[in-house]
């Protein structure tokens, strides 16, 4: 599925552009082809991370516990740029909490790069997928949870192909962006770093997505050296 900002209205193209995927394109979401959850909010305490198969782009590393605390939380993100930390709300979103601190703590997200930044219609830029064009994450998929928060700058939230199909990329939002639907999972509030982000806003793109998904890779590289989960 191509994203187009100009060739739909505004409304539909915040949902095409945040929503649509194909294989290879830089997009949203978390990779094609892949099984849908069910749809709906987690249960604190009862995460189903169910496994998916038959999916290239997936890299296994398995499964996060099924029980992760239901508490705060700081991710501690090194990058070639500066550090950035986010401050977790494992409380309102423990499935996706407990799954940054099991893929943290398997190096999945050791040298990977942003690999999209977008800066007309909406203002985010995406990091979390080991593949480094939009397809990639790992081997399993959640629930949404935590949705209903408007995604106002400096705060954080998981990327998604629909509802269900959570996994590892994630989105920065640099400025406000009332226009976007609580259809993503919001993981919490950037706590220091969002200078970094707002430099990389700045240098603007490489190139516009060749397949007219919109956005593209930032012309100022970052790359996630380390990443660390600690909980509270």
């Amino acid at each position: 599925m191509t994203l187009r900002l100009r060739a739909v209205t505004f409304a539909a193209a915040v949902a095409v552009l945040l929503a649509g995927c194909s294989s290879k394109s830089i997009s949203f979401s978390q990779g094609a082809g892949r099984p849908l959850a069910e749809a709906g909010s987690a249960a604190p305490g009862n995460c189903v991370y169910t496994p998916t198969t038959g999916d290239p782009s997936a890299k296994d590393v398995g499964v996060p516990p099924a029980t992760p605390k239901a508490a705060k939380a700081t991710m501690r993100i090194t990058t070639n740029l500066g550090d950035i930390e986010i401050a977790l709300d494992g409380v309102k979103a423990p499935c996706a909490t407990g799954s940054f601190a099991y893929l943290a703590g398997k190096h999945f997200f050791d040298n990977t790069k942003c690999h999209r930044l977008t800066t007309e219609g909406i203002w985010v830029l995406q990091c979390g997928d080991p593949a480094g064009d939009g397809t990639g994450g790992p081997a399993y998929h959640y629930a949404n949870e935590n949705t209903g928060a408007p995604y106002t700058r400096g705060t954080v939230a998981m990327a998604n192909a629909g509802p269900g199909t959570n996994g590892s990329q994630f989105f920065f939002n640099y400025k406000d962006n009332p226009q976007i639907g609580p259809d993503y999972s919001m993981l919490g509030t950037v706590s220091k770093g969002l200078d970094i982000v707002d430099k990389v806003a700045v240098g603007g793109l490489t190139a516009e997505d060749p397949n007219g998904a919109g956005g593209g890779p930032p012309k100022i590289e970052i790359v996630l050296r380390t990443v660390t989960v600690t909980y509270q």
